[in-house]
């Protein structure tokens, strides 16, 4: 990624790759993610996997459920659960169309990425997304695999 290279602290530290194969991702949007410090320090680690989990809103807020944090050993006195419910940070305004997105039929919120921001603050990158039938995803695979043959062509005759 570009922003990598321009930033010293930003990381990405777990990535939902199957979400883009899985759903069409309409839009994404940017929020913030409430950690308890062992968690934070597991995280710099690099510790995560968001790839089972998914964003919910309950009594207007929005949650992030199913997530695994690994536990940091060295925060023996006070660890933190590894499945626990982390709440999501976003403005009124982005969660009451988030809420209308997800009345929807068939629209959920998949989280995409999580990571460190240029600030060194986590993050973490939700889509809103409606989910794919078999078909769906089986155009799509053809479709990268006549791109990659196309590419292998043009580089042969090139």
């Amino acid at each position: 990624m570009a922003k990598a290279a321009d930033n010293p602290n930003y990381k990405v530290i777990a990535e939902n790759r199957r979400a883009r194969f899985d759903y069409a991702i309409e839009e994404d949007l940017e929020v913030g993610i409430m950690l308890l410090g062992s968690e934070v320090k597991s995280l710099r680690e690099g510790q995560a996997n968001i790839a089972e989990s998914y964003a919910t809103i309950d009594d207007g807020e929005l949650w992030l459920v199913n997530s695994y944090v690994a536990p940091y050993l060295q925060a023996k006195t006070f660890p933190h659960e590894e499945k626990r419910r982390r709440k999501l940070l976003a403005s009124k305004k982005e969660l009451s169309r988030l809420w209308n997105a997800t009345q929807r039929q068939g629209m959920t919120l998949v989280p995409l990425v999580l990571y460190f921001n240029h600030k060194g603050i986590a993050k973490l990158k939700i889509g809103i997304a409606k989910g794919k039938k078999t078909a769906d995803k089986r155009e799509t695979s053809a479709k990268r695999d006549w791109n990659r043959q196309k590419q292998r062509l043009l580089k042969q005759n090139g």
